[in-house]
């Protein structure tokens, strides 16, 4: 059951999908204060998401995912809440959310939402209350320890957005843990009050209908124990901007995050997801050995639904790289699924990290690779329209990773610019006021409206592509076997039931053309750009060219080894 708002108790929306409606599913990631101003102070809000829940219908996925609304200081823009319970004054109220609940399942679109769940904002109740001395109530909601004996922190450990992850209180006279801002203190997972705090808040969503939740950091929420991080010995990119001249980079993250204890916490949170039949969850695992903690996290049934990690969010685009993320994940998670993203609030947009911008041919290969891999995908709002990275001076940036990181990184800005709906309206049909983060010229000329009739645009490839998706269980729900790349070409096999699928990719500027099966058969609601040519016992790819196919040969045969 679940409250729509009026104290009244309906049945719980499942849809034509059913249960298990997550499995294969397309989640669109809406960055609400980028996506449409419906009130024109500059700032997106659940009323613009509204507004726009027919576009985002049109575009064939299955389920929005939004990012943070509640209330929040902002100091990292929402992840860090001051209060799990309610809708910020910025986004609007709780009967907007309500309301844009029973909008997007009208359209069949599921609801799934942020939670951040491994800290709050210094500003929540909870740890104003905690703060205030080390006998209090919620003394131990937070993780709190006592400085070495010459006053230094507890630990080595480092904040992803940089200095010591230990902030000092006077009140307490000890140090707090902060994995990020040091607004941002790490609840304690260790303390049951703490921990069932968290989990009835988790429970309020799921009255008010929300489909599943995003889990931000999810791998953050229990820490160990209070030793120091040895150091890593090759200083390497890792998750979240997290490069070479970020010292979080220099330690092997032993005791601060990733520990087993989670397991038991992400074991409740399923057994209370499990009470409300139909509701997901995708975890955000950043961590150096994300794919086994992808698998360990989703294996089972009885811990997460899918994680997604940061494998495919870096510059690494190379067909032998996705190969071999590809091949790992597949052999570690057993009965586990996979999440897949290539973008979203927190990288360097995907055309322009994968090099594509303007290249249409490039982008709709892209959206092919991410669309045929087993498990489900996130699709980050302005990915369907080919958006690069916006450039940003430093006097135009907001995001504290940035302006702390400058000019080595230069932050989350550049993809969080807002959403171009019209190209020669006021600020792009985003607001009729001045935005909170300036919209390109280059965005203008990737507008809504210069791609909505035009059938040859990425928008309309995106439209074709997921409706022709919707139609093949084996790209949705079946499993996967791949074969060696060949010649910068991505060759594998989805199976589902008695249907198999050749797909294959072709990474390269330059044709491609090798040994294919004979017994192959074209699918005829194709989208006519997807032009691999199956010719008798080979295939022909043209630069960046995809082909997709259905294999009539027997199960006990090998479609690719020819």
């Amino acid at each position: 059951m679940m409250n729509t708002g009026d104290g009244a108790a309906t049945s719980r929306y499942v849809g034509k999908q059913g249960a298990d409606w997550w499995r294969g599913a397309v989640i669109y990631q809406i960055y609400p204060r980028s996506f449409m101003d419906s009130r024109g102070d500059g700032i997106g809000d659940l009323q613009g998401v509204i507004d726009r829940l027919d576009y985002i219908a049109s575009l064939n996925v299955d389920a929005i995912w939004l990012s943070p609304f509640f209330t929040s200081p902002m100091k990292d823009f929402g992840y860090d809440i001051s209060d799990y319970c309610d809708v910020d004054p910025m986004f609007g109220t709780l009967e907007d959310f309500d309301r844009l609940v029973e909008a997007a399942h009208v359209r069949g679109l599921k609801v799934t939402i942020d939670q951040v769940l491994s800290h709050t904002s210094d500003r929540h109740a909870w740890f104003e209350e905690s703060r205030q001395r080390r006998d209090n109530p919620k003394a131990d909601w937070y993780v709190w320890a006592d400085p070495k004996a010459d006053g230094a922190p507890p630990t080595n450990w480092q904040s992803v957005f940089g200095g010591s992850a230990w902030q000092w209180d006077t009140r307490r006279c000890q140090y707090y843990l902060h994995n990020f801002l040091a607004s941002q203190p790490d609840v304690n997972f260790h303390c049951p009050e703490a921990v069932n705090a968290i989990l009835e808040s988790v429970r309020f969503w799921l009255e008010r209908g929300v489909d599943g939740f995003r889990l931000d950091a999810v791998n953050f929420c229990t820490h160990g124990e209070l030793k120091d991080n040895p150091p890593r010995q090759e200083i390497t990119e890792s998750f979240l901007g997290v490069r070479p001249d970020n010292p979080y980079g220099y330690q092997l993250h032993q005791f601060d995050k990733t520990q087993p204890e989670n397991l038991r916490f992400l074991e409740r949170l399923r057994a209370l997801l499990d009470e409300y039949p139909g509701t997901t969850s995708v975890g955000e695992v950043g961590d150096d050995d994300a794919l086994g903690v992808m698998a360990e996290y989703s294996q089972g049934g009885h811990r997460l639904h899918m994680c997604y990690s940061f494998n495919l969010l870096t510059d690494k685009s190379d067909p032998g790289y996705l190969h071999e993320t590809l091949t790992e994940m597949e052999a570690r998670i057993g009965d586990g699924w996979p999440c897949w993203a290539l973008g979203n609030h927190d990288v360097t947009r995907l055309a322009t990290r994968w090099q594509g911008e303007g290249q249409l041919e490039k982008l709709r290969l892209f959206m092919a690779f991410l669309l045929t891999q087993r498990g489900s995908v996130c699709l980050y709002q302005g990915e369907e329209l080919g958006l690069p990275e916006a450039q940003l001076t430093f006097d135009q940036l907001v995001d504290p990773a940035g302006i702390t990181f400058w000019p080595a990184y230069k932050g989350r800005d550049g993809c969080r610019t807002p959403h171009p709906w019209e190209a020669d309206a006021r600020q792009a049909g985003f607001s009729s006021a001045v935005p909170w983060l300036p919209i390109p010229a280059v965005h203008r000329a990737l507008a809504v409206d210069q791609q909505e009739h035009d059938a040859g645009s990425l928008l309309n490839a995106y439209r074709d592509f997921l409706a022709f998706r919707r139609d093949q269980p084996a790209l949705v729900k079946g499993a996967v076997s791949f074969r060696p790349v060949r010649d910068n070409v991505l060759c594998f096999e989805r199976y589902y039931q008695q249907t198999r699928l050749l797909v294959a990719l072709n990474f390269s500027d330059q044709p491609a053309r090798l040994a294919a099966p004979k017994q192959t058969a074209a699918l005829a609601d194709a989208p006519a750009w997807i032009n691999g040519e199956w010719r008798e016992g080979h295939l022909a790819l043209p630069p960046y060219g995809i082909a997709i196919a259905r294999c009539e040969m027997t199960p006990e045969e090998a479609p690719w080894d020819v």
